[in-house]
């Protein structure tokens, strides 16, 4: 019997038979064959398809050194939600000047939506450039974009995160006014806010108040808000209420609750109470961080219980949580308000050996402490020792090692460390000025004495009570300079007698000084 023709074969070339072998093919091979036939033909994977011209116009625009020419070439393809992927990708890899040109490019071709302005003000906060979000916020025309909840909140947040509190609850009460419906994130911004007021705890109650008169609730975000609040503020027992609320409403605290309601027990050195919350939390079967572990340092600390905070202590440096300086910071303060200095500077040694670097906190409150105890020559030397290791400073650090320089008349430090201020940037504050006017004062150096007095009243600061009897005269010598004017003296004449009266002025102020009045 013969084979049936194979005319699929004959298409390939290398599979093809011989004549003289195709008759006397055994029939149990023609299975195999036509199975190798059907895998040389079985059909080719589909093609991952091929990106979109919006989308190709998206990745080319973000990867271009000039975004705008990208975005020229392309403004035919893109569509307002594509632009607003590129703005948040500026925003994201804190490209802040491209961020407002391609907003900018947006604005002039009407591509801008809600979404836009809230990202854009959401990446000028990160940016801290709040005087152009409020700009470009009060040049909204449209109404219900002006109050259009997302763009509030951002333009709120940019605030709050500055610093602009003020303005920022001012400009709340505005929208309100032209009609914005506030949701839980815009009470949470501005409760936010409330942490760093004054009067931030009744300014809280009143928002919450008003939060639940419009039927919204309380969610953990704004629980936890709410007692860091009551933290900040020392209100502890308002803190346990509404940490207990907060559970009784089938909410499940996290971390920063429990880190929250700690700190409130550390502002009274509640060890009995923060003890207790740690074992409630391990209880929940979270473990501390840490930052609340630092926090329960500082309860120990405050509280006298120097042995636990040792423990405590060690405990942090085996979980590797004191690299920094901070809890070797807070230990050290604890011991030095405990009239421990011998045992805080023996910490503060081993803290050196052990390579922890020190931002200036430790050595302040160390050189502060030496100054305090009458040991002004190893404060001295303290001093010494950061500035010859550090060459950055701030305002805190400044003023402590003026201080015992001054103590220790080194008129060429006290110089330097003023010279480091005026290169640094570093506008001096009310303890500079008073720092310096006692310590020119005892040294006789009337002119300096004078000149820091020109420029603290310049600046809007005022003498301390050390010098609180002279302080009407001092304030006097310029109107009476004023006063001689007039009769056309010559200014150089006007700052001798000027000179001549403060000298008087701070004779006298030396001798109330020393005689202890």
């Amino acid at each position: 019997m013969e084979l049936s023709p194979l005319p699929m074969l004959a298409a390939s070339r290398f599979l093809s038979l011989s004549p003289l072998l195709a008759p006397t093919c055994p029939q149990r091979t023609a299975p195999s064959v036509r199975v190798a036939t059907q895998t040389l033909e079985a059909p080719e994977a589909p093609k991952p398809p091929r990106p979109s011209p919006r989308r190709s116009a998206v990745a080319e625009v973000k990867g271009a050194l000039d975004p705008i020419a990208a975005l020229n070439r392309f403004e035919e393809v893109l569509q307002t939600q594509d632009c607003n992927i590129i703005l948040r990708h500026c925003g994201d890899i804190r490209r802040w000047d491209d961020l407002s040109k391609v907003f900018e490019w947006m604005q002039e071709r009407e591509m801008t939506n809600a979404a836009s302005y809230s990202s854009y003000f959401k990446y000028l906060g990160l940016s801290r450039d709040p005087a152009r979000v409020l700009r470009v916020y009060g040049a909204i025309k449209d109404r219900t974009l002006r109050v259009h909840v997302s763009v509030c909140n951002s333009v709120l947040g940019c605030l709050v995160k500055n610093g602009r509190l003020d303005s920022s609850f001012k400009l709340y009460d505005e929208m309100i006014r032209e009609g914005l419906s506030p949701d839980p994130f815009t009470y949470s911004t501005l409760l936010a806010g409330c942490m760093k007021l004054k009067q931030g705890y009744t300014k809280a109650m009143g928002l919450i108040n008003e939060m639940k008169s419009r039927g919204l609730q309380m969610d953990i975000v704004i629980y936890g808000t709410l007692l860091a609040i009551c933290a900040s503020h020392n209100y502890c027992e308002e803190a346990e209420v509404y940490f207990q609320k907060m559970k009784d409403e089938g909410h499940s605290p996290n971390l920063f609750h429990y880190s929250s309601l700690l700190n409130a027990y550390s502002e009274n050195s509640d060890y009995g109470k923060a003890e207790l919350l740690m074992k409630d939390l391990r209880s929940s079967g979270l473990t501390p961080n840490k930052v609340m572990l630092t926090t329960l340092l500082k309860v120990y600390s405050k509280g006298g219980l120097f042995e636990k905070a040792k423990g405590l202590l060690t405990e942090l440096e085996a979980s590797g949580f004191a690299q920094d300086e901070m809890p070797y910071c807070i230990l050290i303060d604890g011991l030095v308000k405990g009239g421990k200095i011998q045992e805080a500077n023996i910490l503060f040694n081993e803290m050196k050996e052990k390579g922890v670097k020190s931002d200036g906190y430790a050595f302040s409150i160390m050189i502060s402490a030496l100054h305090r105890g009458g040991h002004h020559q190893e404060s001295k030397q303290l001093a010494k020792e950061f500035e010859s290791e550090n060459a950055s400073y701030d305002l805190v650090m400044l003023n402590t090692s003026l201080r015992t320089y001054c103590s220790t008349n080194d008129m060429e430090s006290v110089m330097r460390m003023l010279k480091k201020m005026d290169e640094s940037n570093i506008s001096p504050d009310n303890i500079t000025f008073n720092t310096l006017i006692r310590y020119f004062c005892n040294a006789k150096v009337c002119h300096l004495a004078y000149k820091t007095v020109e420029d603290m009243h310049a600046k809007g600061h005022q003498l301390n009570e050390v010098f609180s009897s002279c302080k009407s005269f001092s304030n006097s010598i310029m109107d009476q300079t004023s006063a001689i004017k007039p009769l056309l003296l010559s200014p150089s004449l006007i700052r001798i007698i000027t000179l001549f009266i403060f000298f008087i002025l701070f004779w006298f102020s030396h001798i109330v000084f020393h005689l202890g009045l």
